[in-house]
């Protein structure tokens, strides 16, 4: 125990590192046999097994929290990791290549509010100029 500011006895909690990762691999497990009902082609499809990672998470946290451990923390983050690894190696992400639309197509979405512009400044002055609809 340690004595706060406050006066008041605190109770030190210290992370149960070693069981932690004792029982993190349940977890692993649980997720692998979850993640053998799905077609290993849709293993980069989230929405196909995305129930199954949240019952992951909710156990690695669970399991974390039973050995007094912050969640997440490096040693969860490195299993979670490996985990990742060893179903998702394959799903990187293509980059989108972004392209100027064709030269016809940007001299018209550059000369449209261009214009408007022109045509909406020389209403206000034309009207300004009018003494007669000034009142």
């Amino acid at each position: 125990m340690t004595l706060g500011l406050t006066g008041a006895h605190q109770h030190v909690i210290i992370c149960n590192e070693s069981l932690m990762l004792e029982k993190l691999p349940k977890c692993g497990k649980s997720f692998e046999e979850m993640m053998k009902r799905v077609d290993s082609k849709k293993w980069c499809n989230l929405t196909e097994f995305i129930t199954y990672y949240n019952n992951f998470s909710i156990c690695t946290e669970r399991e974390a929290n039973a050995a007094s451990c912050f969640w997440p923390n490096s040693l969860a983050q490195g299993f979670i990791t490996g985990i990742h690894k060893q179903f998702f190696s394959n799903c990187t992400s293509e980059k989108v290549h972004w392209e100027d639309p064709p030269d016809e197509i940007l001299m018209t979405l550059i000369l449209i509010p261009v214009l408007l512009m022109i045509a909406m400044i020389t209403v206000v002055v034309w009207c300004s100029k009018r003494s007669d609809i000034l009142v």
